[in-house]
């Protein structure tokens, strides 16, 4: 188990520290969460869709189909949400909050930033 977790960190690991500060936005989704969670339980379940015991093959399917489900949670999050855990993961400090959709636009003026 310890060799599968290791083959998927090293495919996901930008990925998944995105992830990690996006679920840490306080105006984060519940769904992000439950999402990260399923995840993470499929990665340590014994029950995969192609059993492990299979020598390359068992362990392909957790290689595939995590990174694309971390990429497809990541894409539906808002882009204030993005922004955010993009400026974290590459070393900001994430003080600066991101704007959101309803602060650009003021007064009817939009305001580009």
């Amino acid at each position: 188990m310890w060799k599968r977790l290791a083959a998927v960190w090293a495919v996901v690991k930008g990925d998944a520290l995105r992830l990690w500060y996006a679920m840490g936005h306080p105006d984060s989704p519940p769904w992000l969460k439950a999402g990260a969670a399923a995840m993470a339980l499929y990665l340590i379940s014994p029950i995969d869709l192609i059993p492990d015991v299979l020598p390359v093959i068992g362990v392909m399917d957790d290689l595939i189909l995590i990174p694309l489900a971390m990429r497809w949670l990541l894409a539906q999050l808002p882009s204030h949400i993005r922004q955010y855990a993009d400026e974290r993961s590459k070393g900001g400090s994430g003080t600066r909050r991101a704007s959101r959709p309803a602060d650009e636009v003021r007064g009817g003026k939009s305001r580009l930033r």
